[in-house]
């Protein structure tokens, strides 16, 4: 079994050097942020996902070479093996270094944008002093060295056949001996086990960076994410965003985009609500698209409470949503950022944390914000984004009983979530200070298995029928509280669903979407019939409360007078759409032809939607 010990050594030097790591830059950053001995065992604890995540790649190399010398040992396994072992440690130290001592600088962990630098490395290093630089490189190698020397020294072993064991190797082959077969189902086992720790156990989100996010501090989260992970993780989600989307010349491009007048203040918009200052609850509703409202056209009787409830409160009968996944449709309700067709903004950490966000623009008016979903809140890396733009916490199915957290097939279902956010609301209206909750629901999403049973025929239409429910008695319950009458309740979805069957991405009534505005700080109910999209939320509310949007350059406050050329942008996979008071144009981005041009043909608002997507990616490329 020497050869399975050989790489569980390898494995635990792996980890034990990530953990060791961890309290070297906390102290080395210690003016960056203040903490104590037990955020060290926290940050330990918690970053310990993403270590063994990084250490069972870098040790599948030996693992393979030792499977393949049970059966064929070559001296070459053995050299290859120490010249990986040297080339790994000097990529770990000159990664582990290189993190360390720029994150004073940087402000967050060391990732694909040190790759920017590459190009110009003169002017990366301007700012550093000689001695700085001689130092670095000195413990550059000298950790280099040390973890070359632990490497190959808890790694030896025989990969070499001598002129004896050519028989019993044939012989071993043929017919496997017992140590033989148990030394290889070790290995398997083994190996089994390192996969799930890369993948990140067997839930439906795979390791991504969010997954050690768990404190409001964001250097503690920093602190416990690995460097060498979020180096490769975000390596492989790099594009030339600035080459995407090319269709026309900066200058066509620029005069486009300024005829949409897409203006980031607000000028004496129409008043929505009773007081500057509300308490603000953001629902957002997993697929509940306006396919399921009556009173936005949908099917009857599916979402009552819905329907009574738009009576109350102010109704946007004309939103749609700028995409048509979770992840994309998160960030343009929350940071008023359009979606692109094929890449997840969420999924790009060093671009995400860079965008302005609902939750950071209040913090600044002295709100706290926090967010609840009864799903796995790491999935497509949605922690790491929300605790990045200032959310104070971000909380997932963990937080629940594991008795609940299978009570849908996406984590907890709906009544039990929204039960949970009422009492949130309650306590944070009790504490008497400004407060914003984010809320993600889940249930109105296949495979619609819900605890309800309204619509018996239609599966979809009884799930939204559920989600429905649980909105009805959260409202109910809320009305009856003190926090109501300084409470605004916003409801809007994610993004649409195929429903009915048959419709695409080429009909616009895919991704029409509510957007409603509830709660005792409402000043009146209200139908606002104004062409508008997800990303408009942000400035919308901004505006009413007074708040600066400047930041926000893609929404949009639809109660100003600055609002002066409504439209609404949507992407889906190798789709855009763009729609205006002139019609609909669907364009395929992989034929170039239009799915939808309706009523007529319009050449100008193909050229604005292709203005759109070139100018969103360019301010990605920028971020």
């Amino acid at each position: 079994m020497k050869r399975f010990w050989l790489v569980v050594r390898v494995y635990l030097c792996f980890v034990l050097l990530f953990l060791a790591a961890k309290p070297l830059f906390m102290l080395y950053n210690r003016a960056t942020g203040a903490f104590t001995a037990s955020d060290v065992l926290a940050v330990v604890w918690h970053g310990l996902p993403l270590d063994l995540s990084t250490a069972g790649y870098l040790t599948a190399l030996p693992l393979l070479f030792a499977l393949v010398s049970l059966f064929c040992r070559l001296r070459p396994l053995s050299v290859i093996l120490k010249i990986y072992f040297i080339v790994t440690a000097l990529c770990l130290s000159v990664i582990l270094c290189v993190d360390t001592a720029l994150y004073r600088f940087w402000g967050f962990k060391l990732d694909a944008t040190v790759f920017n630098y590459i190009d110009s490395p003169r002017d990366a290093l301007a700012s550093v002093s000689p001695w700085f630089l001689v130092i670095g490189v000195a413990c550059i190698l000298i950790l280099a060295f040390i973890i070359a020397k632990v490497l190959t020294r808890v790694s030896k072993c025989d990969f070499v056949f001598s002129k004896s064991d050519i028989v019993r190797s044939i012989s071993d082959i043929v017919s496997p001996s017992r140590p033989l077969c148990r030394e290889t189902a070790a290995l398997l086992l083994l190996g089994g086990l390192m996969f799930l720790g890369v993948r990140g156990g067997v839930g439906r989100s795979t390791m991504n960076i969010g997954r050690v996010y768990y404190s409001d501090n964001q250097f503690l989260n920093h602190s416990a994410v690995n460097p060498a992970f979020s180096l490769i993780y975000s390596s492989l989600k790099v594009q030339r965003f600035d080459r995407l989307y090319r269709f026309h010349t900066a200058g066509e491009q620029t005069a486009l985009v300024d005829s949409l007048q897409m203006d980031t203040t607000s000028i004496s918009p129409q008043p929505l609500l009773r007081t500057s200052r509300p308490d603000v609850v953001v629902l957002l509703l997993e697929g509940f698209c306006s396919a399921f409202i009556e009173s936005l056209g949908g099917e009857r009787g599916v979402t009552p409470e819905f329907d009574r409830l738009s009576r109350e409160g102010v109704l946007f009968t004309r939103c749609y949503a700028n995409s048509f996944r979770t992840d994309r449709g998160t960030i343009a309700v929350f940071s008023g950022y359009p979606a692109f067709p094929d890449l997840s903004v969420m999924k790009l950490p060093d671009k995400s944390r860079s965008l302005p966000s609902l939750a950071r623009s209040l913090a600044a008016a002295g709100y706290t914000s926090d967010f609840l979903y009864g799903g796995d809140i790491n999935f497509t890396n949605m922690k790491s984004y929300l605790m990045a733009t200032g959310y104070r916490s971000a909380t997932g199915d963990t937080h629940f009983p594991v008795t609940l957290r299978r009570t849908h097939a996406w984590g907890v279902t709906d009544h039990i979530a929204f039960d949970t956010l009422y009492h949130w609301t309650l306590r944070r209206a009790r504490s008497q200070e400004p407060f914003h909750l984010g809320f993600l629901s889940l249930a109105s999403h296949e495979p619609w298995q819900v605890p309800y049973n309204r619509i018996p025929d239609n599966e979809r239409a009884n799930a939204m029928a559920y989600t429905d429910h649980c909105i009805g008695q959260y409202i109910d319950r809320l009305r009856r509280s003190p926090a109501w009458d300084n409470l605004l309740v916003i409801l809007i979805a994610d993004h649409g669903i195929t429903y009915p069957d048959g419709i695409t991405e080429a009909d616009e009534h895919k991704y029409r979407i509510p957007m409603l505005w509830l709660g005792g700080a409402v000043k009146e109910p209200r139908r606002v019939e104004t062409l508008c999209n997800q990303t408009d939320l942000c400035a919308t509310l901004l505006g009413q409360m007074r708040l600066p949007h400047h930041d926000f350059r893609f929404s949009r406050d639809v109660m100003s007078q600055t609002y002066r050329y409504p439209f609404a942008f949507h992407t889906a996979s190798g789709v855009f759409a763009f729609i205006d008071s002139t019609g609909v144009t669907v364009n395929d981005l992989t034929t170039g032809r239009n799915l939808t041009d309706s009523p007529s043909p319009s050449p100008r608002r193909l050229r604005l939607g292709r203005a759109m997507l070139q100018a969103s990616a360019d301010d990605l490329a920028a971020r």
